[in-house]
């Protein structure tokens, strides 16, 4: 009897000692890169299969009893992950059950407006396309926002995302982001604002995003808007004017688009346009919200990304002579 126990202990402890050798040697792949998809609810032994099945090579059923002997099967996190390398049972294990699921990233950068936002998206990489072929207010409708203009709405900023995730995802952590921003800089305003409404803000923002070309400036050029605003006096700002006409923009800003009258056209109508021109960021919408201090009308550029301020129309003349005309 002792001696049976003997080969009993013997045969355990050989068997846990290939156990031990196995978790840390590499598993083949089938290819250089192994995607594996958990959908939620798997079980340890569907997950088992799973990997298997994607190009993890090994037997399932091995891989399955290390799942459950490691104490940590029912602690696998569902996801999208990327193998590759020289992945172990203990590794594979682990990225499972932490959860380091395969990530791509997605920028979507201050200024550009909602048609060039959805360009970005269809580019990116593994990012599914639900929105293709839908109009703007369908694709509103389904971020459950039916009626709402999509310009300026969603929030320039770097989007993480799982391979396989719809871009419907993206835009609607953007419109929160966009939200979250725009609540914040509207209680930031101040007392004296002309701006009535969050709406309003964030389409001075979004000109104040287009018009600056200097960081610093932002706060004098949203000085200049707030100050025409204040006085009744038309913005006359290019960007809108270019927003408005659309497809029909050449590249080049003629006398003649001036002229012709567009919701955005902003030199043939006062206030603000109906909508904003593009998507402002966390800076421009501060700017908005707390302009400098100045009695600042007019400005123009130096020509090095800078602007030249000016209170009143006679030393603005001056100041295009002098940084546009060479006068």
């Amino acid at each position: 009897m002792r001696r049976l126990l003997s080969i009993v202990l013997l045969v355990i402890l050989a068997a846990a000692g290939t156990g031990f050798w196995w978790i840390s040697q590499s598993l083949g792949l089938s290819t250089p890169v192994v995607d594996l998809s958990i959908e939620p609810g798997t079980s340890p032994r569907g997950v088992a299969q799973d990997a298997v099945d994607a190009g993890v090579q090994t037997s399932p059923q091995l891989l399955y009893w290390w799942f459950r002997l490691s104490g940590q099967a029912r602690q696998i996190k569902a996801g999208s992950y990327e193998l590759q390398g020289d992945v172990t049972p203990r590794g594979l294990l682990s990225k499972l059950v932490r959860g380091e699921e395969a990530l791509r990233a997605v920028t979507l950068v201050e200024g550009l407006n909602f048609k060039q936002f959805r360009h970005l998206l269809s580019k990116a990489d593994q990012l599914v396309q639900d929105t293709q072929g839908l109009t703007p207010d369908l694709i509103m409708q389904k971020l459950d926002r039916p009626g709402v203009p999509p310009e300026g709405r969603f929030y320039p900023d770097t989007y993480t995302y799982t391979k396989g995730s719809s871009d419907l995802a993206v835009l609607k952590r953007a419109l929160r982001a966009m939200d979250r921003h725009l609540d914040a800089a509207w209680q930031l305003r101040q007392s004296n604002s002309p701006l009535k409404t969050p709406d309003q803000l964030l389409t001075l923002a979004s000109i104040i995003e287009k018009e600056t070309g200097l960081a610093s400036d932002r706060p004098m050029v949203a000085a200049v808007f707030t100050n025409r605003l204040r006085i009744g006096m038309m913005l006359q700002t290019d960007p809108s004017v270019i927003y408005g006409l659309g497809d029909k923009f050449d590249g080049n800003l003629h006398r003649r688009d001036l002229q012709t009258d567009t919701p955005w056209n902003t030199y043939t109508r006062t206030g603000l346009p109906p909508t904003p021109i593009s998507m402002p960021g966390k800076a421009s919408l501060l700017a908005a919200a707390q302009p400098a201090k100045s009695r600042a009308l007019y400005f123009v550029s130096r020509g090095d990304g800078s602007s030249q301020f000016s209170e009143t129309l006679d030393a603005h003349n001056h100041a295009v002579g002098q940084y546009q005309l060479g006068q």
